[in-house]
């Protein structure tokens, strides 16, 4: 029975480990502290407190694994976080465990893009942001140990949307002279993306796009929020504040993962809300905060 240890399991570390699981495999799960996994301890499979980008608490923990996940959040932080969590952290994990295949979730923000074109594994990267750098760098170590880069577009799912959270709390802004293309994904099909990544034989050093197959103008996001929501449209008006992921605007392919074999089941942002994200919010969370 094959071993796998995730490191990180929060939003999608938890759907990933539990595909892992109901698979057969046998799944250890780390959590960033002892209490995270205290508040997880109901799950099937071993949770442990354990901070990534502390060489000590990860060697201590070692074990036998055929494969380990790296996917342990920055929860938003600074270069610095970036840092330590995901390059000191892959480090750590590719010393403690030289054995096993290492599978890194880094983001489509490598790609600095801004005119709309589409991008693949083999367009450039040369992101402006010192965090996007960060990735990129983190991304070459693993490669360089014949790992998997999966890069991650924007996680939504059961109870996350960053655009229906902006367009129900009132903060939405429909900016014309600045739209730009959303490439999204569902954490559950990111879970099923991994899990196939991981089940094919070893092919060496591979980085693959994790997206659904549509992006989507962010104006048209709002405009079907809109109508199906039967609620007014946002504000026309300038963007305000920095994006999480730069100023970049551009539309990502996942042809590479599909031609593999890989399918997503929720291939479009309405299938995504249909199906799973507007059922996930109640009805109280639908009115406006002004």
């Amino acid at each position: 029975m094959p071993r796998i240890l995730i490191a990180g399991c929060g939003y999608v570390g938890q759907a990933v480990a539990d595909l892992f699981h109901a698979a057969g495999w046998t799944v250890e799960g780390w959590t960033h502290s002892a209490e995270s996994a205290a508040r997880l301890s109901a799950n099937p499979y071993p949770l442990r407190g354990v901070d990534v980008s502390r060489r000590a608490q990860v060697a201590e923990h070692g074990g036998m694994f055929d494969a380990v996940i790296h996917c342990a959040s920055s929860r938003g932080g600074d270069a610095e976080t970036y840092r330590q969590v995901y390059l000191d952290g892959a480090r750590n994990l590719l010393e403690t465990f030289p054995g096993s295949k290492l599978l890194f979730t880094s983001s489509t923000s490598v790609y600095a893009q801004s005119g709309g074109s589409w991008v693949t594994e083999q367009s450039e990267t040369k992101p402006v942001r010192e965090t996007s750098r960060i990735l990129l760098e983190t991304e070459k170590l693993v490669l360089d140990h014949r790992g998997i880069v999966a890069r991650l577009a924007g996680i939504y799912g059961p109870r996350r949307s960053a655009l229906l959270s902006k367009f129900l709390e009132g903060t939405a802004i429909i900016d014309p002279e600045n739209d730009r293309f959303v490439n999204q994904v569902h954490r559950d099909d990111i879970a099923t993306a991994l899990f196939f990544l991981l089940g094919r034989e070893a092919e060496g050093a591979q980085i693959c796009n994790v997206v659904d197959d549509q992006p989507i103008l962010q104006s048209e996001c709002y405009r079907w929020l809109a109508q199906r929501l039967n609620r007014q449209l946002p504000a026309i008006g300038k963007s305000k504040g920095p994006r999480k992921r730069g100023d970049s605007n551009k539309r990502v392919s996942n042809a590479k993962l599909r031609r593999l074999g890989w399918t997503a089941r929720y291939p479009t942002f309405v299938e995504a809300m249909e199906k799973s994200i507007l059922p996930s919010f109640a009805d109280g969370i639908w009115t406006p905060s002004h």
